[in-house]
């Protein structure tokens, strides 16, 4: 399906009231929009703030995952291209994310049941996505968008006030709020931030992570429903996996990972006739010619420390399992 034809039939159903689900990959190359009558539940499952197409009960499976990550130095002629970028200003902030082989002790579909998280979507013998972020909601003729920046171990030593002490972070979260604030104002009015810097707690099958948020809100016209394809598009792709200035951070994003992210950090969601839900696909798995990789990353500004950095994007490699 061509992104054309993706918008033309979002806001065909969104006028008409239909419910369907969809999903829009990082270059917005393959959107796929389905109608919920029309999705098999063997090949395709979703969980989107507990609006499913399944009620199985949870399976007592194995969260465990080994990991082999990359080195750090290849990781690091990829961040120290970033980091040249950043320094000639071309970007204020650049998501750098990586794949890292996994071996797992489960299969995907049990996993998809097993793990908890706001957005869920398996797609057989594809992928696998267990994801804490919202994109935008849109309840009545209100948006919301959620960003999320800002990761540490809850175990660390007074986590809660490091993270929010920790300029680095502070000043990455502050960038991306400013992005989303501005892109919510090409398709709402009045615009604010309703909070800023809020924590969530994220539980893991080996570790709680501390993620931190913002609430961003506007107002939509009376009519939106009729353009719901063409404000989703607008949007994209979302900030906080981007980056500022987003053009050109993508090119610099291209060209330091060297592949297309697909699905990864694109997003999902769905409409129920009324109301629009959808989250960026992180925390990610996918398959690959009989492997399995997880995706991950995290934000690159100048004040970033390349081990660091290395760090958190391994740190990130988890199953949301208790």
């Amino acid at each position: 399906m061509t992104l054309a034809t993706f918008i033309d039939t979002m806001n065909t159903w969104g006028q008409n009231k239909v419910p369907f689900l969809f999903m829009v990959d990082f270059e917005m190359e393959q959107p796929i929009i389905k109608k919920l009558d029309e999705i098999d539940s063997s090949t395709l499952l979703y969980d989107i703030n507990g609006f499913s197409n399944t009620s199985a009960a949870s399976r007592k499976v194995s969260g465990r995952i080994d990991i082999s990550p990359i080195s750090f130095e290849i990781y690091k002629k990829k961040f120290d291209l970033v980091y040249d970028r950043l320094a000639y200003g071309d970007s204020f902030l650049t998501n750098l994310t990586v794949k890292t082989p996994i071996t797992l002790y489960s299969s995907l579909e049990d996993l998809f049941y097993q793990s908890r998280a706001r957005y869920k979507i398996w797609m057989k013998d594809e992928l696998l996505v267990f994801s804490p972020e919202t994109f935008i909601q849109v309840k009545g003729k209100k948006i919301f968008s959620y960003p999320m920046k800002g990761t540490i171990d809850a175990s660390y030593p007074n986590a809660h006030e490091v993270i929010l002490s920790n300029r680095k972070e502070e000043a990455e979260h502050t960038t991306i709020v400013d992005l989303i604030r501005n892109d919510l104002s090409q398709v709402a009015m009045h615009v604010n931030v309703n909070r800023f810097r809020y924590i969530e707690e994220i539980k893991t099958s080996n570790k709680n992570l501390l993620q931190v948020s913002s609430e961003i809100v506007g107002d939509l016209p009376d009519d939106y429903r009729s353009t719901l394809g063409d404000i989703l598009v607008k949007l994209l792709p979302a900030g906080s996996i981007s980056g500022a200035p987003k053009t050109k951070t993508v090119e610099i994003i291209q060209q330091a990972e060297q592949e297309k992210r697909g699905y990864y950090t694109g997003v999902v969601g769905y409409f129920d006739g009324e109301d629009l839900d959808c989250g960026v696909m992180i925390r990610f798995i996918e398959k690959k010619n009989g492997t399995f990789f997880y995706r991950s990353g995290g934000g690159i500004t100048t004040q970033s420390i390349a081990e660091a950095e290395y760090q958190e994007t391994i740190d990130k490699v988890y199953v949301p399992v208790d």
